[in-house]
């Protein structure tokens, strides 16, 4: 456990900093407002509108649309103001609590009697000139007929070089500091005629400016021209319709919103507006966050239907008694098209109207006051989350946590929305769980590939391709440091090999040396050894790590009769052969044992090396000693023995080796379960056991004939110069015999 955290430690360490700068920076891009980013969040609240737009609900906001049929029944536009002063009149007369024209009527009407006796003066008949300049001026009539009604004139603003200034109708009270910094900027102003103007009840902005992308998802309702504050044709209808004299704005000392179109901290902002009776929640600059219905043929009446009289006064009363009235052009080429979250091309008019209902009803789209705060703790937490968490999950694990937390935040955005109408923007909680998840991934991705790099350059020389290849794709099968496994070890040396590198130049001894190990440990990597390194001319392998090996033990035993078999084809193939170095018959002595051992990467700071130790391992290096004593190729240890029951071992002796002081059952490894099940074979290991318990209970004439009666058998199997050994000893034991206590050990005096 104490290595998991460590190394999970680590690798959080590796990640987090870069994590942390990721998080940092998604920060600051929030607090500055990316533009890329903000339209990505204003693009998904046009989704939710388009999935849930307002309910349309019967509100006193009516539509006239001057469209193709009013047009061609009526005559091209623009129509005379004697029309649009009938128009009116018949609104006014059926009740309406105001009229507003989202038309600039800013130049003189050309069909004026006055005007075209001045454009046919010295050109016509003089009498019908006359005629014509005394006739009422079109303009004085739709003048006088605005003074009668309550009727509120549009005027566009524009940032053009020439000023021409706007006075508004309405007066402005101020709860706080006056806004007029966090509003939206303007330097002149496109006003109706001055005799319109000034007759007018109230007067109203007609300007809409879409965002970057053009989609109108805010209505101004208020503007700034100079210090002038000038209301929207929508706020000021709402006024005149409740016959309100002033317009109350409540401030605040704010630091932007997510529009972008506030500048900074210290202005004073608007967030909220109070008509009569009426109380609107703005962003700060004063604007109206839009909740559109879908497109509504109620809200709607031609304007030619009005005109005609086809609408008795019952009909014109029930449609437009107590309402508010907005006057506009639809039919083409003359229309004012603009782009909303749930229409391409919309009638500017239907946004002023929209507006006015949305001001009327109560339904807002809002961005609270703790949005911001709310956002950007999101955007710290869900970073901090998947620094924490990232370096110990997964990659599946990881993308499923980010696509988690994304989706809650996400679901969250939308579920303010569909509740409460609130405008939570989850674009930068989601990009933060994106780059982050991104820059965790891929420095995840890196230090994998450093860590594989560093498992092959440290296992590639000592472990087969196989393993190498398992564990670089699973790395957690490896514990780095010490751990205790069930091992089974292999000690090989070559025999007299200080005679044959005596014979040999250092560079014939080098060639010689890549001559024997190559093929050796071709053998001893296939069948899953690991090596752990050349000492000299000698060989140290091990099983069962780093990775399991259920067959161990018949892994070890093959390996070393394998080893033997391909050194029997080099001593043939070897000599002679050109510019390879080769002493005649090279002979080898192999020690195996199996026992509990200590594996890991080990050694100091500057130099690491995978290897092992333990007692088992010193045995094994005692074990190949003993095999020059009993001149036997491959002896084992006992716990080995036990683990290869159907292998060929004939037991040697019992030892006790140097340094230790219980003696350990030493054999040779003769063949594999082939040899072991033939007759031969098993009728010599009876004949060798019962000589052995015949030499342990000091009977020796026994035990010399079990050695003289299976002479030809041992040689068969080489054994030879074991039984040659015993002889020597019964012989030497039956001249001045052993204590009584005497168990048969032989007590090693060499390593």
């Amino acid at each position: 456990m104490a290595k998991r955290e460590s190394k999970f430690l680590a690798d959080w360490k590796i990640t987090f900093l870069p994590g942390f700068v990721v998080l940092a920076l998604v920060l600051a891009l929030q607090f500055f407002g990316f533009s890329l980013f903000t339209n990505l969040g204003q693009l998904i609240f046009d989704s939710y509108q388009r999935a849930e737009p307002r309910q349309y609900e019967e509100a006193p906001v009516r539509i006239v649309d001057i469209d193709e049929e009013s047009i061609r029944r009526f005559g091209q536009w623009p129509w005379p103001r004697t029309q649009m002063a009938v128009l009116a009149r018949k609104l006014g007369d059926a009740g309406v609590s105001a009229i507003a024209f989202d038309i600039v009527f800013s130049e003189p009407d050309r069909t004026s009697p006055p005007l075209i006796a001045e454009a046919l003066a010295g050109q016509g008949d003089a009498r019908l000139i006359d005629t014509l300049r005394a006739l009422p001026d079109n303009d004085d009539q739709f003048s006088k007929t605005t003074g009668e009604l309550p009727i509120v004139s549009g005027f566009f603003l524009t940032r053009d070089p020439k000023r021409a200034q706007a006075m508004p109708k309405a007066g402005f009270a101020y709860s706080g500091t006056p806004p007029s910094q966090s509003l939206p900027a303007y330097s002149n102003a496109i006003m109706p005629l001055p005799g319109l103007e000034a007759a007018s009840t109230g007067l109203g902005s007609l300007t809409l400016q879409g965002d970057s992308d053009g989609i109108i998802r805010r209505a101004p309702l208020l503007a700034r021209q100079g210090d002038q504050i000038l209301p929207s044709l929508s706020l000021e209808a709402l006024r005149v319709a409740q016959g309100a004299g002033s317009i109350l704005v409540k401030t605040s000392d704010g630091s932007g919103n997510i529009s972008g179109n506030v500048s900074g901290g210290g202005l004073s902002e608007v967030d909220s507006l109070k008509v009569g009776q009426f109380v609107i929640p703005t962003n700060g600059a004063g604007e109206l966050w839009m909740y559109y219905t879908a497109p509504r043929p109620e809200r709607v009446i031609p304007a030619w239907n009005i005109l005609s009289g086809e609408l008795s006064p019952a009909e014109m009363e029930r449609l437009f008694a107590g309402q508010i009235v907005f006057i506009g052009t639809g039919a083409i080429g003359l229309r004012d098209l603009v782009a909303t979250p749930l229409q391409d091309r919309e009638l500017g008019v239907m946004v002023h109207a929209q507006a006015a209902e949305q001001m009327i009803l109560g339904r807002f789209l809002t961005r609270p006051d703790w949005a911001d705060g709310l956002e950007r703790t999101l955007v710290i937490a869900l970073g901090l989350v998947l620094l924490l968490l990232l370096p110990r999950l997964g990659a599946a694990k990881g993308a499923a946590l980010g696509l988690f937390l994304a989706a809650l935040t996400l679901a969250g955005s939308w579920y303010a929305f569909h509740r409460e109408h609130f405008l939570l923007d989850p674009t930068y909680p989601m990009l933060v769980v994106l780059a982050v998840y991104l820059t965790e991934t891929l420095l995840t991705y890196y230090r994998e590939e450093r860590r594989r790099r560093y498992i092959h350059g440290a296992f590639d020389r000592y472990l087969s391709p196989e393993l190498v290849n398992r564990i670089a794709a699973d790395p957690r099968q490896l514990e780095l440091g010490g751990e205790e496994r069930q091992m089974s070890v292999l000690f090989c040396d070559i025999r007299s090999f200080s005679r044959i590198s005596e014979a040999l130049s250092p560079q014939d001894i080098i060639g010689f040396l890549i001559g024997f190990l190559t093929p050796m440990c071709d053998v001893l990597l296939a069948r899953k050894a690991t090596i752990d390194k050349f000492i000299g001319d000698a060989i140290l392998a091990f099983w069962n790590a780093p990775l399991d090996d259920p067959e161990q033990y018949q892994n070890a035993a093959r390996s070393a009769l394998a080893m033997l078999a391909r050194l029997k084809q080099l001593n043939v193939e070897m000599p002679g052969k050109a510019g390879q170095p080769w002493p005649g018959d090279v002979a080898i002595g192999i020690g195996l044992n199996a026992g509990p051992c200590c594996v890991g990467n080990m050694g100091s700071a500057q130099r690491l090396s995978y290897s092992l130790i333990g007692d088992t391992v010193n045995l094994a290096s005692r074990i190949e000693g003993l095999t020059k004593y009993y001149g036997i190729p491959i002896a084992i240890g006992q716990a080995l023995h036990e683990q290869i029951p159907d292998f060929a071992v004939i037991e040697v002796d019992l030892v006790q080796v140097v340094g230790r002081d219980r003696p350990e059952a030493i054999s040779a490894l003769i063949g594999d379960e082939s040899l072991a099940a033939s007759p031969e074979f098993q009728a010599f290991a009876a004949a060798h056991a019962a000589m052995l318990a015949a030499y342990r209970a000091q009977d020796w004439e026994t035990a010399l004939g079990r050695l003289d009666g299976t002479r030809a058998e041992a040689a068969s199997f080489g054994l030879e110069n074991v039984q040659d050994l015993f002889r020597k000893r019964i012989a030497a034991l039956a001249k001045s015999p052993p204590a009584a206590d005497w168990n048969g050990v032989f007590v090693a005096t060499e390593k």
